[in-house]
């Protein structure tokens, strides 16, 4: 049966559902499927890493509390809540050793997730979509497309190469696998990644340099006709949401990018700080409503009724 998969990857400070804390993508999940479920083969796949991280991040938190100076401090709730797990997260992912447990783990919820799809068939008619946010797009497209997983001898090797051998246009083996129909970045800071591109130029060994596997696959989309729709949505007063519409061909080659439709999307939240946050717009008190802004993608309507109308329009093409 045709299906079309749907991968959810969260950003910092998001840990394994509970009773009391809910999974992270319910109310984009909920709507996207209430659009496309009585048309099509649908199946909604949130994934998690952010757990790897608990317990260096618990441990600095002891140690910063305990200075003599940190109750004299301001915004102390802020730099806890999102300065610290953004931070901590994206230098404990640098880490090979916590970006091998993040792997590991991603790696086993994919196998389960996917136990429907035969990765080991020819390209199928099935569908897969990435919706990712803040991060996790970081994390993502690193296990997909960074050099640094090569090395036969680094722990995480296999694991990775079994995750993009269920993709096509991927090594290890570019002709099977699941067809990557669309992208969905939600304040995303990937564009700023383009920079170790030019690391790469001067060290084409540059281990974090995304740009040949991603020129590789398109290359190898291309060859089939088939088109990858790119949306990059992005809140105008979130900090982390940057733009990508100029940024992707100058990373891959305009000529790899002819069968990729990549969009910059403006959205909006709702509530009393968004309402301050368009009154002071583009002054750094504005920046009260960053965090907010940063999560409203998660239950943004327009942006369930775009994936909805992308993943409806790829089951045609």
């Amino acid at each position: 049966m045709t299906t079309d998969y749907i991968l959810f990857v969260h950003g910092v400070n998001v840990r394994e559902p509970s009773p009391d804390n809910p999974i992270y993508a319910n109310k984009l999940i909920q709507a996207i499927e209430q659009k496309t479920n009585q048309l099509l083969q649908v199946k909604s796949i949130p994934l998690y890493w952010g757990n790897v991280t608990d317990e260096p991040l618990k441990e600095l938190e002891q140690s910063l509390r305990a200075s003599a100076v940190w109750e004299k401090l301001w915004f102390r709730d802020f730099r806890i809540e999102e300065i610290l797990p953004f931070v901590g997260d994206a230098a404990l992912y640098l880490s090979r050793h916590f970006s091998y447990l993040a792997v590991e783990q991603l790696k086993a919820q994919t196998e389960n997730s996917l136990n429907d799809f035969n990765s080991g068939s020819e390209l199928s008619k099935s569908r897969l979509h990435l919706v990712t946010h803040s991060w996790g797009t970081v994390i993502l497209f690193d296990i997909l497309f960074a050099r640094r997983w090569d090395e036969p001898t680094i722990p995480g090797h296999n694991s990775v190469q079994e995750i993009r051998q269920k993709i096509f246009g991927l090594l290890p083996d570019l002709d099977k696998g699941i067809r990557l129909a669309s992208i969905h970045t939600m304040g995303s800071p990937i564009a700023l990644f383009s920079l170790i591109t030019f690391i790469g130029r001067d060290n084409p060994g540059s281990s974090h340099d995304i740009s040949p596997k991603l020129k590789e696959l398109f290359r190898n989309l291309n060859e089939r006709n088939l088109k990858i729709y790119w949306s990059n949505y992005i809140h105008p007063g979130d900090p982390i949401a940057w733009t990508l519409e100029g940024v992707l061909p100058g990373l891959v080659g305009r000529e790899f990018t002819q069968n990729v439709e990549v969009k910059d999307i403006l959205t909006y939240g709702t509530g009393g700080l968004e309402f301050f946050g368009n009154l002071l717009q583009g002054t750094f008190l504005s920046l009260i409503n960053g965090g907010s802004a940063h999560n409203s993608y998660w239950e943004n309507q327009e942006i369930a009724d775009r994936i909805s109308q992308i993943i409806i329009n790829s089951s045609i093409n």
